[in-house]
């Protein structure tokens, strides 16, 4: 049982990670709230999602 936790637990998180500066990551930036974003994060996005 603790191994079938393991795996979904795994495969959620593999399935989550998106490269910064992608389609997927500034879709994802997008929809999180800016007040929950890091200062690296807002600058990724300026750099990569804006200009």
């Amino acid at each position: 049982m603790k191994r079938i936790a393991l795996v979904v637990f795994l495969a959620t998180q593999l399935m989550a990670c998106a490269e910064v500066g992608s389609e997927k990551w500034c879709k994802n930036m997008e929809e999180t709230p800016k007040g929950d974003w890091t200062a690296n994060e807002a600058s990724d996005y300026a750099k990569h999602c804006i200009f």
